[in-house]
């Protein structure tokens, strides 16, 4: 469980860390999609073409002993490229009426559960303020 209800307060908890708001403290709860960046793989692979090109250009090295360590330079920047399939990071987002924002990562195997939790609390949110509204009116 990555929500807690209690009769007064919100608690989330996701490996190690927790935090709690009461119900009125919580203006935004949702879950950010970003999309991975690859820039030590991209900036590496930039690095070792303009090394290989330097190398095949500038310097008299004719037995081409320079294409074996950018060969595996290449295999294994493809290696860290493609060891892990996921290409999203995702995060639970809370904001509350200070503007404090607080931002998790979480694993892409929890996200459908997390999301779950989430619609859940805001289902339960809605309920609780049309029962509000109906006090008052």
């Amino acid at each position: 469980m990555f929500i807690f209800l209690t009769h007064d307060q919100v608690q989330f908890h996701y490996g190690s860390k927790r935090w709690q708001y009461s119900f009125n403290e919580i203006v935004e709860l949702g879950l950010l999609k970003r999309k991975k960046s690859y820039f030590f793989e991209n900036s590496a692979f930039i690095t070792v073409t303009a090394m290989a090109y330097y190398c095949m250009i500038f310097t008299n090295l004719m037995e081409l002993y320079y294409l074996i360590p950018a060969l595996l330079c290449y295999t294994l920047l493809i290696i860290l490229r493609f060891h892990n399939n996921t290409e999203f990071n995702y995060y639970v987002i809370v904001r509350d009426t200070n503007h404090k924002e607080i931002k998790v990562k979480i694993n892409p195997v929890d996200r459908p559960a997390i999301g779950r939790e989430i619609d859940d609390y805001l289902n339960f949110e809605f309920e609780r303020i049309l029962e509000q509204t109906k006090k008052t009116a």
